[in-house]
Protein backbone atom coordinates (compact mmCIF):
# COMPACT_ATOMS: atom_id res chain seq x y z
CA UNK A 1 0.00 0.00 0.00
CA UNK A 2 1.34 3.36 -0.55
CA UNK A 3 2.86 6.23 1.82
CA UNK A 4 0.20 8.37 0.60
CA UNK A 5 -2.68 6.01 1.80
CA UNK A 6 -1.18 6.02 5.49
CA UNK A 7 -0.39 9.44 5.12
CA UNK A 8 -4.48 10.00 4.53
CA UNK A 9 -5.34 8.81 7.58
CA UNK A 10 -3.25 10.44 9.88
CA UNK A 11 -4.41 13.65 8.53
CA UNK A 12 -7.96 12.22 8.99
CA UNK A 13 -6.94 11.66 12.57
CA UNK A 14 -5.49 14.80 13.38
CA UNK A 15 -8.43 16.40 12.10
CA UNK A 16 -10.53 14.87 14.23
CA UNK A 17 -8.28 15.55 17.13
CA UNK A 18 -7.67 19.06 16.69
CA UNK A 19 -5.50 21.52 17.99
CA UNK A 20 -3.53 21.44 21.64
CA UNK A 21 -4.08 17.94 21.08
CA UNK A 22 -1.12 14.84 20.85
CA UNK A 23 -1.75 10.94 19.89
CA UNK A 24 0.90 8.40 21.34
CA UNK A 25 0.41 4.96 19.62
CA UNK A 26 2.53 2.32 20.57
CA UNK A 27 3.62 -1.05 18.56
CA UNK A 28 4.36 -4.37 20.60
CA UNK A 29 8.11 -6.29 20.94
CA UNK A 30 8.93 -9.78 20.00
CA UNK A 31 7.31 -12.37 22.17
CA UNK A 32 9.98 -15.70 23.73
CA UNK A 33 7.93 -18.91 22.56
CA UNK A 34 10.60 -20.41 24.46
CA UNK A 35 14.54 -19.72 25.02
CA UNK A 36 16.03 -18.13 21.96
CA UNK A 37 12.85 -18.83 19.99
CA UNK A 38 10.33 -15.91 19.21
CA UNK A 39 6.66 -16.08 17.99
CA UNK A 40 6.71 -14.35 14.15
CA UNK A 41 6.28 -11.09 14.94
CA UNK A 42 2.96 -9.17 13.68
CA UNK A 43 2.68 -5.09 14.11
CA UNK A 44 -0.25 -4.12 16.16
CA UNK A 45 -3.06 -3.35 13.41
CA UNK A 46 -3.74 0.04 14.62
CA UNK A 47 -0.23 1.01 14.67
CA UNK A 48 0.38 -0.43 11.37
CA UNK A 49 -2.63 1.40 9.85
CA UNK A 50 -1.87 4.61 10.70
CA UNK A 51 2.13 4.32 10.04
CA UNK A 52 2.73 1.60 7.26
CA UNK A 53 5.79 0.43 9.77
CA UNK A 54 6.36 -3.50 10.50
CA UNK A 55 9.03 -3.05 13.08
CA UNK A 56 9.19 -4.36 16.65
CA UNK A 57 9.43 -1.99 19.82
CA UNK A 58 8.16 1.64 17.96
CA UNK A 59 6.07 4.14 18.82
CA UNK A 60 4.30 6.72 17.04
CA UNK A 61 3.53 10.19 18.15
CA UNK A 62 1.04 12.90 16.12
CA UNK A 63 1.60 16.51 17.31
CA UNK A 64 -1.22 18.43 15.06
CA UNK A 65 0.14 21.47 14.68
CA UNK A 66 4.05 21.09 15.72
CA UNK A 67 6.35 23.47 13.60
CA UNK A 68 8.97 20.93 13.24
CA UNK A 69 6.62 17.95 12.43
CA UNK A 70 3.62 16.49 13.26
CA UNK A 71 4.46 12.88 12.47
CA UNK A 72 7.07 11.40 14.95
CA UNK A 73 8.31 7.51 14.77
CA UNK A 74 10.52 5.94 17.95
CA UNK A 75 11.91 3.00 16.92
CA UNK A 76 15.15 0.92 16.64
CA UNK A 77 18.71 2.34 15.43
CA UNK A 78 20.49 1.19 12.65
CA UNK A 79 22.59 -1.92 13.68
CA UNK A 80 25.30 -3.60 11.92
CA UNK A 81 25.93 -6.41 14.40
CA UNK A 82 22.39 -7.39 15.23
CA UNK A 83 20.85 -6.71 11.21
CA UNK A 84 23.40 -9.45 10.53
CA UNK A 85 21.96 -12.11 12.91
CA UNK A 86 18.31 -10.89 13.05
CA UNK A 87 17.56 -9.15 9.90
CA UNK A 88 17.48 -5.45 8.27
CA UNK A 89 15.92 -2.46 10.29
CA UNK A 90 14.79 0.54 9.11
CA UNK A 91 16.65 2.66 11.02
CA UNK A 92 16.17 6.56 11.74
CA UNK A 93 16.75 7.53 8.26
CA UNK A 94 14.28 4.70 7.00
CA UNK A 95 11.54 5.92 8.94
CA UNK A 96 12.00 9.64 7.74
CA UNK A 97 12.37 8.27 4.04
CA UNK A 98 10.48 5.10 3.55
CA UNK A 99 7.73 5.47 6.07
CA UNK A 100 7.29 9.77 5.89
CA UNK A 101 7.99 10.45 9.23
CA UNK A 102 8.89 14.18 9.47
CA UNK A 103 10.80 13.31 12.72
CA UNK A 104 12.34 9.88 13.89
CA UNK A 105 14.10 9.46 17.46
CA UNK A 106 15.46 6.33 18.75
CA UNK A 107 13.23 4.24 21.11
CA UNK A 108 15.83 4.01 23.87
CA UNK A 109 15.41 7.76 24.10
CA UNK A 110 11.39 7.50 24.36
CA UNK A 111 11.22 8.37 28.23
CA UNK A 112 13.81 11.25 27.39
CA UNK A 113 11.88 13.21 24.73
CA UNK A 114 8.53 12.63 24.93
CA UNK A 115 7.57 14.32 28.18
CA UNK A 116 8.79 17.61 25.71
CA UNK A 117 5.78 16.86 23.22
CA UNK A 118 3.23 16.65 25.98
CA UNK A 119 3.78 20.07 26.83
CA UNK A 120 1.35 23.04 26.49
CA UNK A 121 -1.00 20.15 25.06
CA UNK A 122 -4.74 19.86 26.88
CA UNK A 123 -5.29 16.18 25.54
CA UNK A 124 -4.02 12.76 24.89
CA UNK A 125 -5.41 10.62 22.36
CA UNK A 126 -4.55 6.64 24.03
CA UNK A 127 -5.64 3.67 24.02
CA UNK A 128 -5.97 3.08 28.01
CA UNK A 129 -5.54 -0.31 29.35
CA UNK A 130 -4.76 -2.41 26.33
CA UNK A 131 -0.68 -1.87 27.69
CA UNK A 132 -0.72 -1.73 31.56
CA UNK A 133 2.79 -1.33 31.14
CA UNK A 134 2.91 2.02 28.57
CA UNK A 135 -0.07 3.28 30.57
CA UNK A 136 2.44 3.38 33.65
CA UNK A 137 4.97 5.10 31.40
CA UNK A 138 2.74 7.75 29.92
CA UNK A 139 1.64 8.59 33.80
CA UNK A 140 4.61 8.82 35.00
CA UNK A 141 5.81 11.13 31.54
CA UNK A 142 2.17 13.24 32.18
CA UNK A 143 3.16 14.02 35.84
CA UNK A 144 6.97 14.63 34.52
CA UNK A 145 5.38 17.75 32.95
CA UNK A 146 2.34 18.59 35.82
CA UNK A 147 5.48 19.34 38.44
CA UNK A 148 6.77 22.16 36.24
CA UNK A 149 3.31 23.86 36.36
CA UNK A 150 5.12 26.63 38.92
CA UNK A 151 7.59 27.30 35.92
CA UNK A 152 4.67 27.95 33.87
CA UNK A 153 4.51 24.62 31.91
CA UNK A 154 1.39 23.15 31.66
CA UNK A 155 0.33 19.44 30.59
CA UNK A 156 -2.55 17.45 29.87
CA UNK A 157 -5.73 17.78 31.11
CA UNK A 158 -7.96 15.35 29.08
CA UNK A 159 -7.33 11.61 27.84
CA UNK A 160 -9.60 10.58 24.97
CA UNK A 161 -9.67 7.26 24.23
CA UNK A 162 -7.74 6.75 20.39
CA UNK A 163 -9.54 3.47 19.63
CA UNK A 164 -12.86 5.15 20.10
CA UNK A 165 -11.79 7.57 17.04
CA UNK A 166 -9.14 5.06 14.84
CA UNK A 167 -11.65 1.84 15.05
CA UNK A 168 -14.80 3.91 13.44
CA UNK A 169 -12.23 4.93 10.84
CA UNK A 170 -11.17 1.52 10.63
CA UNK A 171 -14.59 0.22 9.95
CA UNK A 172 -14.76 1.93 6.21
CA UNK A 173 -12.34 0.70 4.11
CA UNK A 174 -10.88 2.64 1.35
CA UNK A 175 -10.24 1.72 -1.85
CA UNK A 176 -6.70 1.04 -1.66
CA UNK A 177 -7.96 -1.23 1.31
CA UNK A 178 -10.36 -2.80 -0.89
CA UNK A 179 -8.05 -3.75 -3.66
CA UNK A 180 -5.53 -5.44 -1.25
CA UNK A 181 -8.91 -7.30 0.62
CA UNK A 182 -9.90 -8.51 -2.68
CA UNK A 183 -6.21 -9.98 -3.18
CA UNK A 184 -6.30 -12.18 -0.25
CA UNK A 185 -9.75 -13.46 -1.08
CA UNK A 186 -8.65 -14.39 -4.27
CA UNK A 187 -5.49 -16.29 -2.63
CA UNK A 188 -7.68 -18.14 -0.21
CA UNK A 189 -9.90 -19.10 -2.82
CA UNK A 190 -7.82 -20.53 -5.42
CA UNK A 191 -6.60 -22.71 -1.92
CA UNK A 192 -9.87 -23.21 -0.60
CA UNK A 193 -10.68 -24.91 -4.36
CA UNK A 194 -7.25 -26.62 -4.38
CA UNK A 195 -8.09 -28.29 -1.07
CA UNK A 196 -11.84 -30.10 -2.67
CA UNK A 197 -9.82 -30.94 -5.31
CA UNK A 198 -7.04 -33.05 -3.26
CA UNK A 199 -9.05 -33.90 -0.25
CA UNK A 200 -9.54 -37.78 -0.37
CA UNK A 201 -10.34 -40.48 2.82
CA UNK A 202 -7.70 -41.27 5.01
CA UNK A 203 -5.82 -38.15 4.38
CA UNK A 204 -5.72 -36.47 7.98
CA UNK A 205 -6.69 -33.07 9.01
CA UNK A 206 -3.79 -31.37 9.64
CA UNK A 207 -2.51 -32.59 6.08
CA UNK A 208 -5.47 -30.47 4.06
CA UNK A 209 -4.38 -27.42 6.83
CA UNK A 210 -0.54 -27.83 5.60
CA UNK A 211 -1.36 -27.58 1.57
CA UNK A 212 -4.27 -24.31 2.63
CA UNK A 213 -0.81 -22.80 3.98
CA UNK A 214 0.98 -23.86 1.41
CA UNK A 215 -0.76 -22.65 -1.55
CA UNK A 216 -1.55 -19.43 0.03
CA UNK A 217 2.47 -18.72 0.71
CA UNK A 218 2.64 -19.89 -3.60
CA UNK A 219 1.09 -17.42 -4.70
CA UNK A 220 2.53 -14.41 -2.08
CA UNK A 221 0.71 -14.31 0.87
CA UNK A 222 3.69 -15.71 3.69
CA UNK A 223 1.28 -15.39 6.87
CA UNK A 224 -2.40 -16.87 7.96
CA UNK A 225 -5.20 -14.48 9.30
CA UNK A 226 -5.55 -17.01 12.05
CA UNK A 227 -4.83 -20.73 12.61
CA UNK A 228 -6.98 -22.82 10.34
CA UNK A 229 -9.88 -24.72 11.10
CA UNK A 230 -10.46 -28.46 9.61
CA UNK A 231 -12.47 -30.40 11.58
CA UNK A 232 -13.84 -33.81 9.62
CA UNK A 233 -17.11 -35.36 10.87
CA UNK A 234 -17.99 -34.53 14.21
CA UNK A 235 -14.95 -32.03 14.89
CA UNK A 236 -16.81 -29.78 12.63
CA UNK A 237 -19.69 -29.29 15.70
CA UNK A 238 -16.08 -27.55 17.81
CA UNK A 239 -16.96 -24.10 16.40
CA UNK A 240 -13.01 -22.86 17.33
CA UNK A 241 -11.56 -27.06 16.71
CA UNK A 242 -7.79 -26.10 15.97
CA UNK A 243 -6.55 -29.47 16.69
CA UNK A 244 -6.67 -30.92 12.91
CA UNK A 245 -5.52 -34.04 13.95
CA UNK A 246 -8.16 -36.95 13.09
CA UNK A 247 -8.02 -38.97 9.93
CA UNK A 248 -10.57 -37.87 7.53
CA UNK A 249 -13.39 -40.89 7.01
CA UNK A 250 -15.58 -41.68 3.64
CA UNK A 251 -18.73 -40.55 4.41
CA UNK A 252 -17.98 -37.72 6.32
CA UNK A 253 -18.26 -33.72 5.85
CA UNK A 254 -15.24 -31.62 6.37
CA UNK A 255 -15.38 -28.21 7.03
CA UNK A 256 -12.50 -26.00 6.52
CA UNK A 257 -12.40 -22.17 8.33
CA UNK A 258 -8.95 -20.66 7.03
CA UNK A 259 -7.84 -17.59 5.24
CA UNK A 260 -4.94 -15.71 4.81
CA UNK A 261 -3.02 -11.81 5.25
CA UNK A 262 -2.23 -9.65 2.61
CA UNK A 263 -0.49 -6.66 3.75
CA UNK A 264 -1.82 -7.12 7.44
CA UNK A 265 -5.74 -7.09 5.40
CA UNK A 266 -7.56 -10.52 6.37
CA UNK A 267 -9.75 -12.71 4.01
CA UNK A 268 -11.77 -15.62 6.18
CA UNK A 269 -13.07 -18.55 3.93
CA UNK A 270 -15.51 -21.70 5.41
CA UNK A 271 -16.27 -24.41 3.15
CA UNK A 272 -17.67 -27.54 3.74
CA UNK A 273 -17.94 -30.74 1.83
CA UNK A 274 -17.92 -34.19 1.71
CA UNK A 275 -14.66 -36.06 1.75
CA UNK A 276 -15.20 -38.31 -0.77
CA UNK A 277 -16.77 -36.25 -2.72
CA UNK A 278 -20.03 -36.96 -3.15
CA UNK A 279 -22.66 -35.79 -0.87
CA UNK A 280 -25.22 -38.01 0.51
CA UNK A 281 -28.89 -37.39 1.03
CA UNK A 282 -28.87 -35.84 4.76
CA UNK A 283 -25.75 -33.95 4.16
CA UNK A 284 -27.44 -32.88 0.90
CA UNK A 285 -30.63 -31.46 2.66
CA UNK A 286 -28.49 -30.01 5.73
CA UNK A 287 -26.03 -28.18 3.34
CA UNK A 288 -28.89 -26.99 0.82
CA UNK A 289 -30.34 -25.10 4.32
CA UNK A 290 -27.44 -23.32 5.14
CA UNK A 291 -26.49 -22.42 1.33
CA UNK A 292 -30.37 -20.54 1.12
CA UNK A 293 -29.65 -19.28 4.81
CA UNK A 294 -26.56 -17.53 3.55
CA UNK A 295 -27.80 -16.37 0.21
CA UNK A 296 -30.87 -14.93 1.81
CA UNK A 297 -28.39 -13.28 4.37
CA UNK A 298 -25.93 -11.75 1.88
CA UNK A 299 -29.42 -9.96 0.29
CA UNK A 300 -29.73 -8.14 3.43
CA UNK A 301 -25.79 -6.68 2.94
CA UNK A 302 -26.95 -3.39 1.60
CA UNK A 303 -26.70 0.28 2.78
CA UNK A 304 -29.49 1.23 4.80
CA UNK A 305 -29.75 -2.38 6.44
CA UNK A 306 -29.16 -2.52 9.61
CA UNK A 307 -26.06 -4.79 10.79
CA UNK A 308 -28.47 -7.78 12.12
CA UNK A 309 -30.65 -7.97 9.39
CA UNK A 310 -28.38 -10.67 7.66
CA UNK A 311 -28.34 -12.74 10.64
CA UNK A 312 -32.32 -12.22 11.19
CA UNK A 313 -32.65 -13.39 7.63
CA UNK A 314 -30.65 -16.52 7.82
CA UNK A 315 -32.01 -17.48 11.14
CA UNK A 316 -35.52 -17.03 9.96
CA UNK A 317 -34.29 -19.78 6.95
CA UNK A 318 -32.64 -21.94 9.20
CA UNK A 319 -35.86 -22.53 11.71
CA UNK A 320 -37.87 -23.20 8.41
CA UNK A 321 -35.79 -25.93 7.35
CA UNK A 322 -35.23 -27.15 10.65
CA UNK A 323 -39.22 -27.49 10.84
CA UNK A 324 -39.56 -28.75 7.90
CA UNK A 325 -36.57 -31.60 8.63
CA UNK A 326 -38.14 -32.24 11.61
CA UNK A 327 -35.30 -31.11 13.90
CA UNK A 328 -37.31 -28.86 15.72
CA UNK A 329 -41.05 -28.99 16.32
CA UNK A 330 -43.97 -26.56 16.67
CA UNK A 331 -44.65 -23.37 14.66
CA UNK A 332 -42.35 -20.69 13.00
CA UNK A 333 -43.61 -17.92 15.05
CA UNK A 334 -42.93 -19.97 18.45
CA UNK A 335 -39.57 -21.90 16.87
CA UNK A 336 -38.03 -18.17 16.49
CA UNK A 337 -39.62 -16.26 19.43
CA UNK A 338 -37.90 -19.19 21.59
CA UNK A 339 -35.02 -19.08 19.67
CA UNK A 340 -34.88 -22.68 19.00
CA UNK A 341 -32.61 -22.75 16.08
CA UNK A 342 -29.86 -21.89 18.77
CA UNK A 343 -29.46 -25.64 19.66
CA UNK A 344 -27.77 -26.11 16.02
CA UNK A 345 -27.17 -22.47 15.22
CA UNK A 346 -25.15 -20.95 17.85
CA UNK A 347 -23.60 -17.99 16.69
CA UNK A 348 -23.95 -14.53 14.78
CA UNK A 349 -24.08 -15.23 11.37
CA UNK A 350 -20.66 -12.98 10.57
CA UNK A 351 -18.83 -9.75 12.27
CA UNK A 352 -16.83 -6.91 10.93
CA UNK A 353 -13.83 -8.04 8.39
CA UNK A 354 -10.35 -6.03 7.82
CA UNK A 355 -6.80 -5.59 9.39
CA UNK A 356 -7.93 -8.28 12.29
CA UNK A 357 -10.13 -11.38 11.51
CA UNK A 358 -12.52 -10.08 14.06
CA UNK A 359 -12.30 -6.43 13.17
CA UNK A 360 -12.77 -3.19 15.17
CA UNK A 361 -16.11 -1.06 15.42
CA UNK A 362 -19.12 -0.60 17.10
CA UNK A 363 -22.05 -2.91 16.08
CA UNK A 364 -24.66 -0.84 18.40
CA UNK A 365 -24.29 2.86 18.84
CA UNK A 366 -26.34 4.49 21.24
CA UNK A 367 -27.79 0.76 21.69
CA UNK A 368 -29.32 0.53 18.16
CA UNK A 369 -27.98 -1.57 15.58
CA UNK A 370 -25.97 -0.01 13.25
CA UNK A 371 -26.92 1.01 9.99
CA UNK A 372 -24.86 -0.69 7.11
CA UNK A 373 -22.60 1.84 4.82
CA UNK A 374 -20.75 1.56 2.29
CA UNK A 375 -17.23 0.65 2.82
CA UNK A 376 -17.87 -1.70 5.31
CA UNK A 377 -16.83 -5.17 5.19
CA UNK A 378 -18.08 -8.11 7.31
CA UNK A 379 -18.40 -11.92 7.20
CA UNK A 380 -21.86 -13.80 6.03
CA UNK A 381 -21.72 -17.18 7.65
CA UNK A 382 -24.74 -19.37 8.64
CA UNK A 383 -24.18 -22.63 9.72
CA UNK A 384 -25.89 -26.21 10.75
CA UNK A 385 -23.81 -27.91 14.14
CA UNK A 386 -25.20 -31.74 14.93
CA UNK A 387 -23.10 -33.56 17.17
CA UNK A 388 -23.06 -37.19 17.66
CA UNK A 389 -25.46 -38.26 20.44
CA UNK A 390 -27.69 -35.49 19.94
CA UNK A 391 -30.83 -36.39 21.88
CA UNK A 392 -34.19 -36.52 19.99
CA UNK A 393 -32.16 -36.67 16.66
CA UNK A 394 -32.32 -38.91 14.11
CA UNK A 395 -29.42 -41.03 13.74
CA UNK A 396 -28.59 -39.88 9.92
CA UNK A 397 -28.47 -35.85 10.88
CA UNK A 398 -25.91 -36.35 14.00
CA UNK A 399 -22.49 -36.09 13.51
CA UNK A 400 -22.32 -33.66 10.77
CA UNK A 401 -21.19 -29.20 10.95
CA UNK A 402 -21.87 -27.50 8.23
CA UNK A 403 -20.71 -23.74 7.82
CA UNK A 404 -20.21 -21.60 4.56
CA UNK A 405 -19.00 -18.40 4.73
CA UNK A 406 -17.86 -15.43 2.80
CA UNK A 407 -16.61 -12.22 2.84
CA UNK A 408 -18.73 -9.29 1.44
CA UNK A 409 -18.04 -5.35 0.87
CA UNK A 410 -20.58 -3.12 1.54
CA UNK A 411 -21.79 -1.05 -2.02
CA UNK A 412 -24.18 1.93 -3.26
CA UNK A 413 -25.65 -1.39 -4.89
CA UNK A 414 -25.37 -4.92 -4.76
CA UNK A 415 -23.52 -6.35 -2.30
CA UNK A 416 -19.99 -7.62 -3.25
CA UNK A 417 -18.66 -10.87 -2.08
CA UNK A 418 -15.06 -10.54 -2.27
CA UNK A 419 -14.68 -14.24 -1.70
CA UNK A 420 -17.09 -15.17 -4.14
CA UNK A 421 -14.12 -17.34 -6.80
CA UNK A 422 -14.86 -20.57 -4.32
CA UNK A 423 -17.17 -23.04 -5.34
CA UNK A 424 -19.99 -23.35 -2.76
CA UNK A 425 -22.99 -24.86 -4.56
CA UNK A 426 -23.65 -28.80 -4.38
CA UNK A 427 -22.75 -29.26 -7.86
CA UNK A 428 -20.19 -26.73 -8.12
CA UNK A 429 -18.40 -28.99 -5.60
CA UNK A 430 -18.97 -32.43 -6.59
CA UNK A 431 -17.77 -31.40 -10.14
CA UNK A 432 -14.94 -29.45 -8.75
CA UNK A 433 -13.88 -32.67 -6.63
CA UNK A 434 -14.65 -35.36 -9.54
Amino acid sequence: MKAAEFKRRRRQLMGMMGPDSVAILPTGGETVRNRDVHYPFRPDSDFYYLTGFGEPNAVMVLVPGRRHGEFILFCREKDPEKELWDGYRAGLEGAVADFGADDAFPIDDLDEILPGLLEERERVFYAMGSDPAFDKRLSDWVSQVRARSRAGVYGPIEFLALDHYLHDMRLYKSRAELSVMRRAARLSARAHSELMRGCEPGMFEYQLAAQFSHHCQMQGAAHLAYPSIVGGGDNACVLHYVENGDVLRDGDLVLIDAGCEVECYASDITRTFPVNGRFNAAQRALYELVLEAQLAAIDKVRPGNLWIDPHRAAVRVLTKGLLRLGLLRGTLAKALKSEAYARFFMHRTGHWLGMDVHDVGDYKIDGHWRELEPGMVLTVEPGLYVPRGAKGVAKKWQGMGIRIEDDVAVTKGEPDVLTRDVPKSIEQIEALMA
